[in-house]
């Protein structure tokens, strides 16, 4: 079997150009990734460690397992830091480039922007608004489908969680007007 036959090219016409400028590298990006874990561990570390962290005569306190495990996220931190600080190798590729990141970013502030309107419009309208704009402004596809498609998802999620399994979901002021 040749190369050929074992794998396939298709061409996709919104792909990121290759010419894109780098926005960050390699390096940049593990040692901010690192620091964020290591803020991570220290903060985990110090609340576990206030809720106690030994053993009393009833077992280990709550906050002995968690405690240590924290402490591995900080030492592989550390680690992680000091690989990238110490890398020369990798430290001048670029980790993404600004075509990449837009198209990141057209997927993340949506899904932001989703989880701030759950908190005031409810699951089912936050979901209704993120389907639809979804596929209205990222896939392209006609308003009706995406409406529609929306409409559909969210009554048939509403349905299951609501109706039949009676699973309390997070609501906002149009099921309140329906009174759910």
């Amino acid at each position: 079997m040749s190369d050929t036959d074992l794998e396939i090219i298709v061409d996709d016409p919104t792909a990121p150009s290759a010419d894109s400028p780098t926005v960050t590298s390699n390096r940049t990006a593990d040692v901010v990734v690192s620091l964020l874990l290591l803020a991570l561990a220290v903060t985990l570390g110090y609340d576990n460690w206030r809720t106690g962290i030994a053993w009393d005569e009833t077992g280990p306190q709550p906050g002995y397992f968690p405690f240590y495990l924290s402490v591995i996220l900080g030492a592989a931190s550390v680690y992680g830091l000091g690989a990238a600080l110490l890398s020369r190798k990798e430290a001048l590729e670029g980790f993404v480039t600004r075509a990449q990141l837009r198209r990141v970013m057209a997927v993340f502030v949506p899904t932001f922007l989703f989880c701030l309107a759950t908190q005031f419009l409810g699951l089912y309208v936050a979901s209704f608004l993120l389907i639809g704009g979804f596929m209205r402004l990222v896939g392209k596809i006609a308003l009706w489908k995406s409406l529609l498609t929306a409409f559909l998802f969210t009554a048939i999620m509403f349905v299951t969680f609501d109706v039949v399994f009676d699973v309390i979901m997070p609501k906002g002021p149009l099921e309140a007007a329906f009174g759910y």
